[in-house]
């Protein structure tokens, strides 16, 4: 039998709703009435490692988190690990961790979107799906996997869709690699490629800056007052931003500031296709880093993570393209 961690960060799938309707963190962890009836599955372990909102984590607690998730592996000898995290930013901890772990061993995030005690608390019924997933055979080697509502993604790919549906995450223009039925666990398909970085700190700081119409350089500038190590633009379209803005990000660009372009919508990959005052091709020509369909808010830890191993734009641009 499969020796599975199970360990617990916070977020809804570890709250209770009052009477009055408020969600809040409960002092026991109301899934441990949903362990026992693992023990069919695998072989689990518990680790109440933190009990958080997830809007409270930080790349910082990643980063630990990580390094829990190395120290639990080397001395349980573990087989797979499922880690229950709240929905507002399990995408970017599950991310993050894809970036720093090297190894095969399954690591799946899950979470839910209704409070234990709510009609239709889902959070059991992931917790035993993503125990099933990290526990099979075809899991391993895949990276960190994001399981909800029966369905497997890659961390690189996943985000969080709507508000409060339970099918909220999705992979925009990917879709899941893999399915859980009642039957087992089926992959239909994987990642062409992994990246992994030797990171057991982040110190860089990376701005994230959505594109607006009517928008002015003194946003970029005031962003720009403030240190930064980098900064991530969603940009319209295929890779365009007002040009207006240009010769902010020109200015962070000439003081060696790596300024990384992502696109706003949800599908699609930037591209330096028009010519245009702020259109893709100009950007590019000034030095703009461009991403291959990373979201913003992964394109930021990418981009974190890399600095701590390198400054230099041209190295930056292929890693991003990788």
């Amino acid at each position: 039998m499969k020796k599975i961690l199970v360990l617990h960060t916070g977020g809804t799938i570890a709250m209770q709703e009052n009477e009055q309707g408020a969600v809040q963190p409960n002092l026991i962890n109301p899934l441990y009435s949903t362990i026992e009836s693992l023990s069919s599955i695998a072989s689990v372990i518990v680790d109440d490692y933190l009990n958080i909102p997830s809007p409270h984590m930080t790349p910082s607690l990643m980063i630990d988190l990580a390094e829990r998730l190395k120290e639990r592996v080397k001395e349980d000898h573990l087989d797979g690990i499922v880690v229950t995290h709240g929905t507002d930013t399990l995408e970017e901890t599950a991310y993050l961790l894809d970036l720093l772990l090297d190894w095969n061993i399954p690591v799946i995030i899950t979470g839910a979107m209704r409070s234990s005690n709510e009609l239709g608390a889902d959070g059991p019924h992931n917790l035993i799906a993503s125990v099933r997933v990290a526990a099979n055979e075809d899991a391993q080697g895949k990276g960190v996997l994001v399981v909800l509502n029966d369905e497997i993604h890659t961390a690189k790919n996943v985000t969080k869709t709507h508000s409060s549906n339970i099918a909220t995450f999705q992979s925009p223009q990917y879709g899941p690699i893999g399915i859980v039925t009642k039957r087992g666990v089926f992959f239909h398909h994987t990642l062409s490629k992994r990246e992994c970085y030797p990171v057991k700190k982040i110190t860089k700081k990376v701005a994230l800056l959505k594109t607006y119409t009517g928008m002015d350089h003194s946003i970029v500038d005031a962003i720009a007052s403030t240190h930064i190590d980098g900064l991530v633009i969603e940009a319209f379209g295929q890779g365009n931003v007002p040009p207006t803005i240009v010769p902010a990000l020109n200015r962070l660009i000439n003081r060696d500031i790596p300024v990384v372009l992502v696109s706003r919508c949800f599908n699609g990959v930037v591209q330096d296709i028009y010519a245009y005052e702020g259109g893709g091709r100009t950007l590019k020509d000034m030095g703009v880093i461009f991403t291959n369909g990373l979201n913003g808010q992964k394109a930021r830890l990418k981009l974190m993570v890399v600095l701590e191993q390198t400054t230099n734009r041209t190295t930056i641009q292929e890693l991003f393209y990788k």
